[in-house]
């Protein structure tokens, strides 16, 4: 990532590793059609909005919907950089009559290993370590889905 110290009350880091190339990766992370294959927290939730504005000052927004349930849980935010294929920064904000929630940030790093490519999640900027739990569970439910994409 780079030398900010890591806070593990305001920044969650996750990673995990695919079999795929880098670009095949990175598509899966900025092509609005591909998003709406995998962008889900779980099993059953299915992504009907997903808006992407691929460039620096552009906005995305993404909506998972659970399954049985008509509402949709949405987060939007600002595309900060983009360096295709190694890293997208954006910011990270979720759509809810609450406005309380802070806006996050978000930076995605996409390393070529051999023959797979491993993806790197900080994600900074939280209020509590409750709410840095709660997208915790959230990455992992969205990793587990892409890796069903991509295998």
């Amino acid at each position: 990532m780079d030398d900010r110290t890591f806070d593990p009350e305001t920044m969650l880091l996750v990673s995990r590793t695919y079999r795929a190339t880098r670009e095949r990766v990175f598509r899966a992370w900025t092509d609005p059609e591909e998003l709406r294959k995998w962008f889900a927290v779980g099993e059953g939730f299915t992504t009907p909005i997903a808006e992407v504005d691929l460039r620096v000052g552009g906005r995305y927004r993404l909506g998972m919907q659970p399954p049985g349930d008509d509402g949709v849980l949405i987060v939007g935010g600002t595309y900060r950089q983009i360096l295709p294929p190694e890293k997208l920064v954006f910011t990270w904000r979720w759509e809810s009559p609450n406005d309380d929630e802070p806006e996050t940030l978000v930076t995605v790093e996409f390393h070529e290993q051999e023959a797979a490519t491993e993806v790197v999640i900080l994600h900074e900027r939280f209020a509590d370590a409750a709410q840095r739990e709660q997208h915790r569970g959230g990455w992992a439910g969205c990793l587990n889905q892409l890796e069903r994409l991509i295998h």
